[in-house]
């Protein structure tokens, strides 16, 4: 005899007739059909994994902007005193300091424009906007980070502490409320990068000179300025929703302010450098500048001519990448280094 298979339970469930008396058996199948193919779990979905919090506090911080605080070293590098183990190590508590300071801030940002991020076609992946750090979380974070930069800055020196107790309350109150000021907002923005000089010249006791701060504080404003344009022209190509106090500029206004910086920090840094190496001692005339000085004005013009091609195709919004992606701006700025070392060095021995 040929045994019989009996029928399985699925096709004997298939074989009876809808006892609810809608003619229809697909419930029954689907129902299977999601047993064999589970779902992940509505709350991996919502709640980031505990793994990712920590990297995604540490992206938040920005540790690639970091590159910014090397502009501490720009007042020992002047002076001539870079090399100075008596100053170095100050030197490197104000990168620190400024580098936590500047994190917390960042924190608090992006605390602050989580909403304006998310509808953002770059900036919605930031680990806050995109759900991965908490707010509140952040919030705490930029706290401590705050607490350690004047902690930090009080090892080095007090005016340090100063310098970096202002940053911190300037760039606060451009985040809960100047940002939105034009004019303003620039200002602020390039003044990070001008206390940024500061905090190395008061780390390390320097005396800054007037066409030091110049060429620090209209050179920041270029970069800041660039910035702004190149947030408008992503805002014209892309459709995405653009800051509010970009609604009061206009492309012709940001060119202008662009174009009048770079004028007068390479007036400024040509007044500066034909004065490294003179020397004024009474009844004498006054020593010949440092022809090293002379010849960086050349790299350092090409530099901002150079940068200001990318300014100018919208592509200034991160400083930081156009430095570390462009070759030639890399090399210009390595043969600058190269001759104002030797012009302060030289004037330093001489």
């Amino acid at each position: 005899m040929t045994p019989v298979t009996p029928p399985s339970p699925a096709r004997e469930q298939q074989g009876k007739p809808d006892t609810n008396g809608t003619g229809s058996t697909s419930e029954t199948v689907d129902t299977a059909a999601a047993t064999d193919t589970p779902e992940p779990a509505p709350v991996a979905k919502d709640r980031p994994r505990p793994v990712a919090v920590p990297l995604g506090l540490l992206k938040a911080m920005r540790p690639r902007q970091w590159v910014k605080n090397v502009l501490v070293l720009a007042a020992p590098f002047a002076a001539g005193r870079l090399l100075d183990l008596t100053v170095l190590p100050d030197v490197a508590l104000a990168f620190v300091a400024f580098s936590l300071a500047a994190s917390g801030v960042y924190l608090v940002n992006d605390t602050k424009d989580v909403e304006a991020d998310r509808a953002h076609p770059k900036k919605r992946h930031r680990p806050i906007a995109a759900g991965i750090v908490p707010p509140t979380l952040a919030v705490v974070t930029a706290i401590v980070l705050f607490a350690g930069a004047i902690a930090v800055s009080l090892v080095a020196d007090p005016d340090l502490a100063l310098v970096t107790g202002i940053y911190i309350v300037v760039q606060l109150a451009y985040c809960l409320w100047l940002k939105h000021e034009p004019v303003i907002d620039i200002c602020i923005v390039s003044s990070g990068f001008l206390m940024r000089a500061i905090a190395g010249g008061a780390a390390a006791g320097l005396y800054l000179s007037p066409w030091f701060l110049l060429t620090m504080a209209f050179g920041s404003l270029f970069m800041a300025s660039g910035k702004r344009y190149a947030e408008m022209r992503l805002s014209e190509r892309t459709g995405a929703k653009i800051r509010k106090s970009l609604e009061r500029y206009s492309a012709s206004y940001l060119r202008f302010v662009w174009s009048l910086s770079a004028t007068i920090v390479i007036m400024a840094y040509g007044l500066w450098a034909f004065g490294i190496g003179v020397t004024a001692v009474p009844g004498r005339l006054p020593s010949a500048p440092s022809t090293w000085a002379i010849v960086s004005v050349v790299p350092f013009v090409v530099a901002v001519l150079r940068y200001a091609v990318d300014v100018d195709g919208g592509n200034g919004g991160e400083p930081e990448e156009i430095v570390l992606g462009d070759r030639v701006l890399q090399v210009l700025g390595l043969v600058w280094v190269v001759l104002m070392g030797l012009a302060v060095y030289t004037a330093v021995a001489g």
